[in-house]
């Protein structure tokens, strides 16, 4: 499904999606009173935050580059990620907080089975959305959209030990169970919050490529840029959907500029054609700057 809709268009799809699992997750808590369920519903609040701040990262990375902003609007949704990682700690905080003052008054409550089916049904929505996400993120090379599937399946398996957890606590009658596992999901979701903001503060320190992405790179220059004498200095990073990548490209000195100019543009339409997002800058140099190590074109 992730194939066929754009980022706005996803990132519109998990508003709606978090405010129906919320609504699913609440109507589990009313029905069973557990503080466990309750911190399973908070994060699906945070959720809902951090969908809409997705929504608005997502439009605005997706505007052109102009006066101000020359190199794009793209780390736009670093931001967004970022953000959404701080509610999430904040979640997380907040489910501390209810878990505590639990542990001194544990009470069974009327833990219907039947509240637990309903947060099982929430459970399978996240599940499937979160595959979604995780897929057109790394599709679209949308932080966004990674960091909202990330969180998603982090829910995921929270709401998966939650519902093993309360099944074992109305087997056993063990009320001290449901305050525990709430801490151990506020444990969980501050793990998730933390690796969302690492991996998007990573982005605004304008990261290299991954490696693998990297090599292909190194590949496309070998193949495209015949008539060169060597390309050293090779420099990447990732800014959202956009790739930017630079290099400087030793010719003969004797060449003349259209000659060299008619290399450069063969390696950018090599590289546009494999990589859509990528934008190259290259600086053409004479043989008196090669290098003792660098990549030889074919």
């Amino acid at each position: 499904m992730s194939q066929r809709f754009n980022a706005q268009q996803l990132a519109t799809g998990s508003i709606f999606v978090a405010l129906a699992v919320m609504g699913l997750k609440i109507a589990a808590w009313m029905m069973t009173g557990s503080v466990a369920l309750l911190s399973d519903a908070l994060e699906s609040l945070v959720n809902i935050g951090g969908a809409v701040m997705a929504w608005f990262a997502v439009r605005y990375a997706q505007r052109p580059p102009d006066a101000g902003h020359p190199y794009g609007h793209h780390k736009a949704e670093y931001f967004s990620a970022v953000i959404e990682g701080i509610l999430i700690v904040i979640a997380a905080l907040v489910i501390v907080h209810e878990a505590v003052n639990a542990l001194s008054r544990p009470e069974m409550a009327d833990w219907a089975p039947a509240g637990l089916l309903v947060n099982a049904l929430a459970m399978a929505v996240n599940l499937l959305w979160a595959q979604v996400l995780l897929r057109a993120g790394a599709r679209l090379s949308s932080p966004a959209l990674s960091a909202g599937g990330r969180h998603l399946m982090s829910d995921v398996w929270t709401s998966a030990g939650v519902l093993a957890g309360l099944g074992l606590a109305l087997a056993s009658g063990w009320a001290i169970l449901d305050p525990l596992l709430a801490l151990l999901v506020a444990v969980n979701i501050l793990r998730e919050g933390w690796r969302v903001i690492a991996s998007s503060v990573n982005g605004l320190m304008d990261m290299a490529a991954p490696e693998a992405e990297r090599a292909r790179i190194e590949e496309i220059i070998h193949r495209s840029a015949a008539g060169a004498l060597q390309v050293h200095g090779l420099k990447t990073r990732r800014a959202g959907r956009a790739l930017f990548v630079e290099f400087h490209m030793v010719v003969d000195g004797a060449m003349s500029v259209r000659a060299a100019h008619d290399i450069c543009d063969r390696v950018e339409a090599a590289l546009k054609a494999a990589l859509p997002d990528a934008q190259a800058v290259i600086h053409v140099e004479p043989e008196h700057k090669l290098e003792p190590a660098g990549i030889k074109p074919r």
